[in-house]
């Protein structure tokens, strides 16, 4: 199973592609997604699609995974990612790709082993479960940490809902 994960943010939006390979999970390549904070908002979703739209093609993930919004006390802030999720979501439909959510503290949680861990903290745990020494922004790190999480979840949880309907 080859899995996207994305970490969505209104600036910087993270991508990972990593598959697992029996017990061994392997990146097959990550970046960051980078937006204009100073072009009009519907520009920056297109960046942000375009930008997934182009990793789909290039690694055909079977599946996609990404971060759920946070509790924000910043109702504006909050409102933008929602935005820019709502842009993840309908380019993986797009793709016929199964979209699975996750809260960060989960996330956190299947990685670290706390819900409460910073980001150097996922971002080195990442880098051992993967044997990737490489360089990696914070986006990035969440997004890798997003797959895997993922790919580690029961397999309820990563069955495409599509498949489950009746027929």
């Amino acid at each position: 199973m080859i899995v996207l994960g994305v970490d969505p943010g209104t600036i910087r939006t993270g991508w990972a592609v990593v598959r697992r390979d029996g017990s061994r999970l392997l990146r097959l390549g990550s970046g960051t997604l980078r937006t204009d904070e100073k072009s009009p908002m519907e520009q920056r979703l297109l960046t942000v699609a375009e930008g997934l739209e182009q990793v789909v093609t290039l690694y055909g993930p079977n599946q996609a995974a990404v971060e759920d919004i946070f509790f924000s006390h910043n109702a504006r802030s909050a409102l933008k990612l929602g935005q820019v999720r709502g842009a993840i979501l309908v380019t993986m439909a797009r793709r016929g790709l199964g979209v699975a959510s996750y809260p960060p503290a989960l996330v956190k949680r299947s990685i670290v082993g706390t819900g409460r861990a910073d980001k150097n903290q996922v971002s080195r745990i990442v880098q051992a479960i993967l044997s990737f020494s490489g360089p990696l922004t914070e986006d990035e790190g969440d997004a890798l940490a997003i797959a895997i999480c993922h790919l580690n979840a029961p397999p309820i949880l990563t069955t495409d809902p599509r498949s489950l309907r009746r027929k």
